[in-house]
């Protein structure tokens, strides 16, 4: 499972500090709308406008003492107040746990600063049993020094509705083991009515709450969902982003 409980790391094979893992599942190469490089292929991200929309996710009280202690991954969503955050909703579910996100982490480093998380939207199914098609969240960040994230950052659209491997998408996430983001760009494939799913290598624990970005800059999956992101380091899945995930969005920017 990709996951943590409590903030607590989960003992997945840790990734072995490789720039690059090979495992490709295809010998395609993305066209320039499904994003850059061969499909299947696992490797650093590059520290550029797209990923700094992409960061970790720390317990509030490592905010002064960052490095080693991410546990999952968030990215920023447009919403009309610039505040608003996707993640995966076991990432973010014990509301006990004061959390921090740390946009364009690397290296013990916040170069676009530590944003403290608000308030948090849970679908009702996860929020009663933890349904595993119900694994995606929303939440907020304060302001900083007078911003809003999205105003610092940029954002990429949170989409609903949108057919299942239409295009590729870039994966972005931080493995616990690792202090730099990694990224893949493969096809996802359905794998039921309510999950998605994608074969990237080395994805391992860490990257829950992932970000899935077309080429066009929507959102349309979140690393989550069955078995709360994979069983695996190589296959990962989301929830489809359908008409629970437009009513969890009209919820979190509905709430002032």
């Amino acid at each position: 499972m990709k996951r943590i409980s409590r903030i607590t790391v989960t003992t997945r094979p840790a990734l072995l500090g490789a720039v690059v893992m090979l495992a490709l599942t295809s010998a395609s190469v993305a066209s320039a709308d499904d994003g850059p490089g061969p499909l299947g292929v696992t490797a650093d991200a590059a520290a550029n406008r797209q990923s700094a929309r992409v960061g970790a996710l720390f317990g509030a009280d490592r905010a002064d003492d960052l490095s080693g202690g991410h546990f999952c991954t968030a990215s920023v969503v447009h919403s009309p107040r610039g505040n608003l955050l996707a993640t995966a909703a076991h990432c973010v579910g014990d509301s006990d746990t004061d959390l921090v996100f740390v946009p364009g982490y690397r290296d013990g480093q916040a170069p676009y600063g530590v944003w403290k998380v608000d308030k948090r939207y849970l679908p009702d199914g996860w929020a009663k049993d933890q349904d595993e098609d119900s694994d995606l969240a929303l939440v907020t960040v304060g302001d900083l020094d007078g911003r809003r994230i999205e105003n610092v950052v940029g954002a990429n659209r949170f989409t609903t509705g949108t057919a299942t491997g239409a295009t590729a998408v870039t994966v972005t996430g931080y493995p616990d083991s690792r202090e730099v983001p990694i990224s893949c760009t493969n096809k996802p494939a359905a794998h039921s009515s309510t999950q998605q799913r994608i074969d990237c290598p080395s994805l391992t624990s860490g990257t829950s709450g992932s970000p899935w970005i077309n080429g066009d800059h929507q959102l349309v999956g979140v690393l989550g969902g069955h078995e709360e992101g994979g069983s695996t380091d190589d296959v990962s899945y989301s929830v489809v982003l359908g008409a629970r995930a437009a009513e969890l969005y009209k919820d979190a920017i509905g709430d002032p």
